[in-house]
């Protein structure tokens, strides 16, 4: 025992002093890459990152209704700024973490063309969004289909999804042909994991512009310090760039 004891101390001090945990209400186009960033922040920092992935509006909601979350990496720059507005959210931390980008995509081989003119010469009978007015993949999907002149013809056939996260399992199991989602959301390694896709042009919707904030519950704690400032860092920026995201 006397000889392990060297061992056990040197892993005790191995580990960050005051490690802690975080509650992380997560944009659900966020999911993959998050999931992966919260990894590597525990292995590097030694805190916790709990996280919950959902629609920004709905947590805006749970966050105004007193919801215990410290941490919000939305799907937009309004709901972030609206938290700071209301002195929900700590003044003078928040900041943008990725600009998302939408695609329309089909897990069919083939079937989306590379200018989208699938979206009024398809045969499909559902065509999968998130819901705008929770979802601001959503609002850009309303967005560039009202900016292309389909919407009102395209609207019959909308299969909606409460978040990005359910608009792509409706294309993903078949329940939908197409579907608009999160670029991120169909990447492997940097490519496109299976079927085919249409990158929305950025001109045919406002930016979706993410940005991450600290909530007014969390600003005394140091894994909340912690967690932003990882997210501003190489291993994190790289990682979310790999997703498809601009910085």
């Amino acid at each position: 025992m006397q000889r392990l004891a060297p061992l056990f101390a040197s892993l005790l001090f191995a580990l960050p002093a005051h490690a802690g945990e975080v509650s992380v209400a997560v944009a659900a186009n966020f999911t993959a890459p998050m999931q992966k960033i919260a990894a590597e922040f525990e292995k590097d920092t030694g805190h916790r990152a709990q996280l919950a992935f959902g629609a920004t509006g709905k947590f805006y909601a749970q966050i105004a209704h007193g919801a215990p979350f410290e941490v919000l990496l939305a799907a937009d720059d309004e709901t972030p700024a609206r938290l700071e507005h209301e002195q929900l959210a700590a003044p003078a931390t928040r900041f943008t973490y990725a600009i998302g980008k939408l695609v329309l995509w089909s897990p069919r081989e083939g079937y989306v063309d590379d200018r989208g003119e699938v979206l009024t010469k398809g045969d499909f009978k559902h065509l999968a969004i998130a819901n705008p007015r929770t979802a601001p993949y959503g609002t850009a999907a309303v967005e560039a289909m009202r900016k292309l002149g389909v919407f009102d013809a395209l609207q019959p056939r909308f299969v909606q999804g409460e978040n990005i996260a359910q608009a792509y399992q409706f294309v993903a199991t078949g329940n939908a042909e197409l579907g608009f989602v999160a670029l991120s959301q169909v990447l492997k390694d940097g490519k496109l994991a299976s079927g085919s896709a249409w990158p929305v042009p950025a001109s045919l919707h406002a930016p979706i512009r993410q940005d991450a904030v600290a909530l007014a519950r969390g600003r005394h704690n140091p894994a909340v310090q912690a967690l932003l400032a990882y997210l501003k860092g190489d291993k994190a920026r790289a990682i979310i760039k790999s997703y498809g995201y601009d910085l």
